[in-house]
């Protein structure tokens, strides 16, 4: 796991944070965890996989559509592409 340090953290800043820490029965380094956590990863991030899947229940893809597919596949790896 990664370390973060914070520097020049008003001392206002750190008194409040220790308050909203405690508010939510958390440590203060938890509460900023969770602070940090919450604003990078939202909740209601684009998860590319769900969208993936909603596209498809919206336009009828089923798993026999997919299944049709993979005989195209065939079993050899698929060449890198190559820039010369």
């Amino acid at each position: 796991m990664a370390a973060v340090t914070i520097r020049n953290l008003s001392d206002e800043a750190h008194r409040a944070l220790k308050v909203r820490a405690a508010q939510q029965n958390r440590s203060t380094e938890a509460e900023m965890r969770a602070i940090l956590e919450a604003a990078v990863r939202p909740e209601k991030r684009l998860r590319l996989g769900s969208a993936l899947a909603e596209m498809s229940r919206k336009i009828g893809l089923t798993n026999a559509d997919v299944e049709a597919l993979e005989p195209a596949y065939g079993t050899k790896p698929a060449e890198p592409l190559r820039f010369e």
